[in-house]
């Protein structure tokens, strides 16, 4: 009988030339997933900052300077409750359609800015905005962990810088400002430049076959722990919103002081690893409590009103702090797995170093030396977050995301208490300077002291878990080239239910509002089938 000829199919036919092809794609496609990252982070953080009271002379006088306030200051809320449900979309949908949703949210929100006119509608808007800032954060971190550690490190360090700057990322555009609308459009140009290269990371996404991999969902008992994570986060974004109606600054500090305790609660019931998948929550915890509510009032004490250098003076330091924050995380990302515990509490005791550095330096006139507190804290909140990310799961990781932003909330909470106590007999300008730069270097102490519970608590754990503890949720993926690294991918098959160990780690496949602002001193002035 004659056997027919078989005809060349697709694949065969691919050949050295299809394989280069491909490979120029992801390749591509990887540069155009770190511009995003470095675009999209900052755009995100920046809607955390409440900065309304800096245009306030220029609102309209029906407009109640107090309800803006509160209408604006419900983006940071809003992003609280999206993180945990978008950590549970990305999981099913993918990060790319996430990542252009998010982008186009951001800017429907901005062009709508422009037309508002009310607090109503500027609250809308700031719903709008937080919600696309919270779709972008976990889908960012999903997309660059299904490619590569690379990448992954330089999310985490662009992550520390992006709460570094947020606050003064957020008054720039307020310098000379002529209208209040400007703080509900602050980049419109990057965000438009952010949708396009979402877009084009869409196509190539596509084009790379990427997308023709069915992701599995999250399984039921991640679904659960991220459920978990959403309880605390409505709640303490309920206390932000009420505590805006003139709570006294002790009852300020006593629910900011509980809304830490029961975020550390959370992390400790609902980590993923066991004893040894907390260490990385309180890590990625700590962190967010600190950092952005320390920058955000350095930033206001050396603003030119209150003898500063002012915002142009800042920009040095935070591009110093921001470059060898970002290369620092990448090369913690390069050490052995073995070590990333001692390099996460590292990274923390860099940050008690900074703000020591705050306690002892500031407030000063000199932009330059703010150099050495804003590069210890960035350093060390990079090296922090990068190891965090080594040490856990996928999984694990967007767990510690949902309480992520809570935190931010409740160290803004706490700050704000601090403020309030300082500045409430401020009667006169030295006094109000006094306020402020007393607040401060309280708030230093306290973020030290805090930061120093966590390097315990990490290092009690060390000692109970000495061996690695991997999460109970295993992560389906599809046979591929030996040597892949499979414990950082996302699951894509179902047909396998376990996967292969890490080549770096070890790792089998697991998975892993704004309260009130204080008075401004402007005034004064898994992977399926192998990549291609």
């Amino acid at each position: 009988m004659a056997v027919p000829p078989i005809q060349p199919t697709r694949a065969v036919t691919a050949g050295p030339e299809g394989l280069t092809r491909t490979l120029g794609v992801s390749v591509v496609l990887d540069v155009v997933l770190g511009l995003l990252v470095a675009l999209v982070l900052p755009l995100a953080i920046v809607a955390i900052p409440n900065t309304i009271s800096v245009v306030a002379a220029l609102l309209p006088s029906e407009i109640s300077q107090i309800a803006m306030v509160r209408a604006h200051g419900l983006a940071l809320p809003a992003m609280v409750l999206t993180v945990p449900l978008a950590a549970l979309a990305v999981r099913r949908m993918r990060a790319a359609p996430l990542l252009v949703g998010g982008l186009a949210l951001l800017a429907v929100a901005e062009a709508a800015g422009g037309y508002a006119n009310s607090a109503p509608a500027v609250g809308a808007l700031r719903v709008l905005h937080g919600i696309g800032a919270g779709l972008l954060v976990p889908a960012t971190l999903v997309a660059v962990w299904e490619r590569s550690p690379l990448l992954r490190a330089m999310w985490g360090g662009m992550l520390a810088l992006s709460l570094l700057t947020a606050q003064a990322l957020a008054l720039w555009p307020l310098d000379e400002a002529r209208s209040w609308r400007v703080t509900l459009q602050p980049y419109p140009m990057l965000t438009g430049v952010a949708l396009l290269l979402a877009a084009l990371y869409l196509v190539l996404w596509v084009r790379s076959g990427e997308n023709t991999v069915t992701a599995d969902g999250p399984s039921a008992t991640e679904r659960r722990r991220l459920l978990m994570a959403a309880g605390p986060a409505a709640g303490i974004a309920v206390l932000a919103l009420g505590s805006t109606f003139d709570w006294p600054p002790g009852l300020l500090v006593l629910a900011a002081l509980l809304s830490i305790l029961v975020l550390f609660g959370s992390a400790a019931l609902g980590a993923f690893d066991g004893v040894s998948g907390r260490a990385p929550a309180y890590t990625m915890l700590t962190v967010s409590i600190v950092i952005l509510p320390t920058a955000a009032q350095v930033t206001y004490v050396e603003l030119g009103g209150l003898g500063g250098p002012g915002l142009s003076g800042l920009w040095p330091a935070f591009a110093v702090a921001g470059a060898i924050g970002v290369i620092a995380a990448v090369l913690a990302d390069r050490l052995g797995e073995g070590g990333m515990l001692l390099t996460g509490a590292g990274g923390l005791l860099a940050v008690v170093a900074g703000l020591c550095a705050v306690r002892l330096l500031l407030p000063t006139s000199d932009g330059l030396l703010l150099i050495v507190p804003f590069t210890l804290i960035g350093v060390g909140a990079s090296v922090a977050l990068t190891s965090a990310l080594r040490s856990c799961g996928s999984g694990a990781a967007l767990f510690g995301l949902s309480l992520f932003f809570p935190g931010v909330l409740s160290g803004f909470l706490l700050g704000s208490g601090i403020q309030v106590t300082w500045l409430k007999d401020a009667k006169t300008p030295q006094a109000m300077v006094d306020g402020f730069v007393g607040a401060l270097h309280l708030w230093a102490l306290i973020g030290g002291g805090l930061v120093v519970v966590a390097i315990v608590l990490c290092a009690v754990l060390s000692r109970r878990s000495p061996g690695a503890v991997f999460d109970a949720v295993s992560i389906p993926v599809a046979a591929g080239t030996a040597g892949e690294d499979y414990g950082s991918r996302f699951p894509t098959s179902p047909a396998v239910v376990t996967s292969a160990p890490d080549s770096r780690s070890g790792e089998t496949g697991t998975l892993p509002v704004v309260p009130p602002p204080a008075p401004s001193p402007e005034d004064a002035q898994g992977e399926g089938p192998s990549r291609p």
